[in-house]
């Protein structure tokens, strides 16, 4: 639903959805139809202790790092990514892209592997593929500490939302 409030066009259509349940949506339905393998990876901890009845962690630590959200398989290779949202209207941060997640992307690209961020712009509703080399080809010509809003527009692809499958990521990486 789309209305008019302050001379502004508010899209009510994803209200309520986050990023994250988009994409584990669309690799429920891409495992369904036998499309593409592809599971979002456990947080790597160590559980120290737990509760009397074992169903909640009372201390633990991370393990190691953790390195992207989701991986898995896709037309017999290797495909790994990462969400991001922002809710900066103009750029997305830099920093919300750890440095060792950088260098995984770096060694995703060097065996030849699908690596991208999938990044959603919360003030404009809209949601791009950044492939992983545009990613490190930008970050290795610029010093900036965001990348602009038009950088996405202009070089990354945008990700519709639909009903199902919710965001058909997949057809981006097809055409890439």
């Amino acid at each position: 639903m789309i209305t008019i409030k302050n001379n502004k066009l508010i899209n009510y259509g994803n209200r309520g959805m986050t990023l994250e349940q988009d994409i584990n949506l669309t690799n429920d339905y891409y495992i369904e139809k036998k499309i593409a393998l592809i599971y979002k990876k456990p947080i790597p901890i160590k559980v120290l202790k737990i509760n009397s009845t074992k169903t909640r962690i009372l201390d633990g630590f991370y393990e190691k790092k953790s390195t992207l959200d989701y991986s898995g398989i896709y037309h017999e290779k290797y495909i790994e990514f990462d969400a991001k949202e922002t809710n900066s209207k103009t750029s997305f941060p830099i920093a919300n892209i750890h440095s060792h997640q950088i260098e995984h992307i770096k060694n995703v690209l060097y065996f030849k592997g699908i690596v991208f961020l999938i990044v959603r712009f919360n003030y404009h509703n809209k949601t791009f593929v950044l492939p992983g080399n545009a990613l490190i080809d930008y970050l290795n010509k610029s010093d900036k500490k965001s990348i602009p809003y038009q950088f996405f527009l202009d070089n990354c692809h945008e990700i519709p939302i639909k009903y199902t499958p919710r965001l058909d990521y997949l057809k981006i990486i097809d055409i890439l």
